[in-house]
């Protein structure tokens, strides 16, 4: 079910007297809709008094906020994103996207900004060591449903037994009770799920396979992304992801550089 939730950015003159006497023009009032799901933290997440929080949160307030609009945020189930998006019930999604062929048949994307890989998470004492451990009839695999590491686990694994579930956290929780012999997902993911579980689990962060995110959008709205291109060039520019890193993700981007993986913003 679709929830929504309205977080005003500006407070601007037009947008406070909408009620009075002085009505402005409608693209003055008119809020910048973004879609995600605050199921995966720390890019959309809810805080302690379940108000939106997380980077993705962050950086569509300051998109808003660029294009001198107020913002309304509505939590949205993965599978149902991309319908949302294209039946008008949001303008963008920032909800850690990857870009991949099937999805930009459906939707267009902004330019990346972050990169990312599947990974792995599997038990402590497992003998797995990369995704070419994995075996058809031997295995069992957990995945979030409608995810790349879904789709890439049916493509790349024909015949795998797959455990299928709608929940990021049931997955890992599948193999931390030895339901499943891994959790295919992104490395960010796979260290949180792995610092919880760290007594039962044990990640492979090496990627499978490199991923990028970017903001998706109706193909028609080519003004808008435009609009979103530059925000995002702007925002590399002036820190603000490196920012957001330090805020929301000291003690990943650390532990990622103490192993050798490289961090995710570009």
């Amino acid at each position: 079910m679709t929830r929504s939730i309205a977080v005003p950015v500006l407070f601007g003159a037009c947008f406070l007297s909408a009620c009075g006497d002085h009505k402005p023009e409608p693209d003055a009032i008119k809020p910048l809709v973004v879609g995600m799901e605050m199921a995966y933290p720390p890019f959309e997440m809810r805080g302690p008094d379940n108000k939106p929080d997380g980077i993705s949160v962050r950086m569509a307030e300051d998109l808003a906020a660029g294009l001198g609009r107020p913002l309304e945020l509505r939590d949205v189930e993965w599978s149902g994103i991309i319908p949302a998006l294209q039946s008008g019930k949001i303008d963008v999604i920032i909800s850690s996207m990857t870009r991949t062929p099937e999805r930009e048949a459906a939707i267009a994307f902004s330019d990346d900004y972050v990169t990312n890989g599947l990974c792995m998470l599997v038990a402590k004492d497992a003998a797995l060591q990369s995704a070419a451990d994995i075996k058809p009839g031997i295995h069992r695999v957990a995945v979030k449903l409608a995810t790349t590491g879904h789709q890439w686990a049916r493509a790349a694994m024909p015949g795998l037994d797959l455990i299928t579930l709608d929940d990021a956290a049931a997955c890992a929780l599948e193999v931390a009770q030895g339901k499943a012999d891994a959790f295919i997902y992104d490395q960010i993911s796979i260290y949180q799920f792995w610092k919880r579980f760290e007594d039962k689990t044990r990640p492979i962060l090496n990627p499978v396979r490199e991923e990028n995110w970017a903001i998706g959008l109706r193909k028609e709205d080519s003004e808008l992304l435009g609009q979103v291109n530059a925000f995002l060039k702007s925002y590399r520019a002036a820190g603000k992801f490196d920012e957001l890193a330090g805020r929301y993700m000291a003690e990943q981007k650390a532990a990622f550089e103490e192993m050798g993986v490289p961090f995710i913003f570009h």
